[in-house]
């Protein structure tokens, strides 16, 4: 078993900072992987367990059989690898690992690694050190495959093109016959026009023609829901049609919206990058996990984006709550704020909360957003003093200050984060961390309420409490 972060680290050869209980926790792809890593977290299991000064540790895992489980962990990623036969990343031996790290030190010998350990670490290093001559030594004139490369993505601009084409005329069919028949046609008029755009190669259509087919049975009023998102996507078909008249950021923001594929092609920003939340969303056969990051050097926000197979978590995870020291390259598109995860520098540390704002002054952060991506469903803000208190119809969070609140998104009403907030709170006031769009506030992470951030380069306060 393989766990990766996308980036391969630069051991320092310094302290490596120690991870809490709460951070690994957060590694964990699922609870059942949870509850079975922490009862691996004490010495009993153990042996051989040992570490080096850039990060990594090691140990044997007493397990079913009579051979034990080698796990070895490169903390500056995190990465691991297990000889265990589960799928799961990271496994829950490496969790167990980790988490005897995090409540005891001392139980790991310092020294050079055993052999079996030393393999992988040496391996993965190495691959740190070609990746970077890679990336400094530049490469050969590729004109043959360039051209070839071209003319494929030609001949999809094309056939996106013409189903957007066909769209069109079926968004008109469809107002001329009135939205309030719509329910009476089921689910198969869309499904079928769904697959339509799937066939132009425009799975962005697609997804989004597949989400009308929902809106009839959503209950009083589906009516004008659906037109606004038959607007949306009229809007985003005649971007599509005219995307060389438009802005370069908006034509970006088009071609990822329709589906195109885009590569990260900014200039890298190095910053102290603090994780603020880290959650894993089902998309059909595949598993998105998507990771907020803040620079704090920087202030910008930026989302890591990572996908894995039905059944197997996406390889990419970075402890909530810690900074790391990275390199982030963006990518293209007005209001994107997708990046791709480079070159590590150092280890991760444990950090305060990112600078926050007021509940009243969110709607204005969303505003300004759909202004560069009008099909943007929400965006990332932190909330500074805002407390959690019951509504008519739901919850919401109030500003500590003012008399102001923000409705918290229905999505987060049945999770379990949305109780450990209110505990969090306790009626006092939080930062809370999530996103602000059409729907409401849907939170990600709090902050104890006690910490307030960095003062004079020190941490202050408690943990972060995920909320999802």
């Amino acid at each position: 078993m393989l766990l990766s972060h996308g980036g391969e680290p630069s051991p320092t050869g310094g302290p490596v900072a120690r991870w809490s209980v709460e951070q690994v926790l957060a590694l964990a792809p699922d609870d059942a992987s949870r509850k079975a890593g922490t009862r691996l977290g004490t010495a009993g299991p153990w042996s051989g367990t040992g570490r080096d000064g850039a990060g990594a540790v090691w140990g044997l895992c007493k397990g079913s059989g009579s051979t034990p489980y080698r796990t070895v962990v490169d903390t500056t990623g995190p990465a691991c690898s297990c000889s265990c036969p589960s799928r799961k990343f990271p496994c829950k031996h490496a969790l167990g690992l980790l988490l005897l790290l995090a409540s005891d030190d001392t139980a790991f010998r310092p020294g050079e690694p055993a052999d079996w350990a030393a393999a992988w670490i040496e391996g993965r290093r190495g691959r740190a050190a070609e990746q970077a001559g890679a990336a400094t030594g530049g490469g050969a004139s590729r004109g043959p495959a360039d051209a070839a490369a071209k003319k494929r993505a030609e001949r999809r601009a094309e056939r996106i093109t013409g189903g957007a084409e066909e769209l069109e005329r079926r968004l008109a069919d469809l107002l001329r016959g009135g939205l309030a028949a719509t329910d009476r046609s089921g689910y198969g008029l869309w499904d079928e026009t769904a697959a339509r755009m799937v066939d132009a190669q425009a799975p962005g259509l697609g997804a989004r023609v597949r989400e009308l087919g929902a809106i009839t049975g959503s209950g009083p009023g589906w009516p004008v829901r659906l037109l606004e998102e038959c607007g949306l996507l009229h809007l985003l078909d005649t971007a599509w049609l005219g995307r060389e008249r438009l802005p370069d950021p908006l034509a970006a923001t088009v071609r990822t919206r329709v589906g195109l594929p885009m590569s990260a092609e900014g200039v890298p920003v190095r910053d102290r990058w603090l994780v603020l939340a880290q959650y894993d969303t089902p998309d059909g056969r595949i598993v998105t996990r998507r990771i907020w990051l803040y620079g704090r050097e920087s202030g910008r926000t930026a989302l890591l984006l990572s996908f894995g197979a039905a059944g197997r978590s996406p390889a990419q995870t970075l402890p909530v709550g810690a900074t790391i020291d990275a390199e982030l390259t963006p990518y293209p598109g007005g209001g994107q704020l997708r990046a791709e995860l480079g070159e590590q520098f150092g280890t991760t540390a444990p950090a305060g909360p990112p600078p926050g704002i007021a509940a009243a002054a969110a709607p204005a952060v969303y505003g300004t957003a759909l202004r560069e991506d009008p099909w943007l469903d929400a965006c990332p803000v932190t909330l500074h003093d805002v407390i959690p208190v019951p509504s008519e119809d739901g919850w919401q969070v109030a500003d500590a200050h003012a008399d102001s609140a923000l409705p918290i998104a229905p999505a987060a009403l049945s999770r379990p984060g949305l109780w450990k907030l209110v505990a969090l709170s306790g009626g006092g006031p939080v930062t809370v961390f999530g996103e602000i769009g059409h729907r409401g506030f849907d939170p990600f992470a709090a902050w104890d309420p006690g910490e307030r951030g960095e003062v004079g380069g020190r941490t202050t306060g408690g943990p972060v409490v995920q909320l999802v």
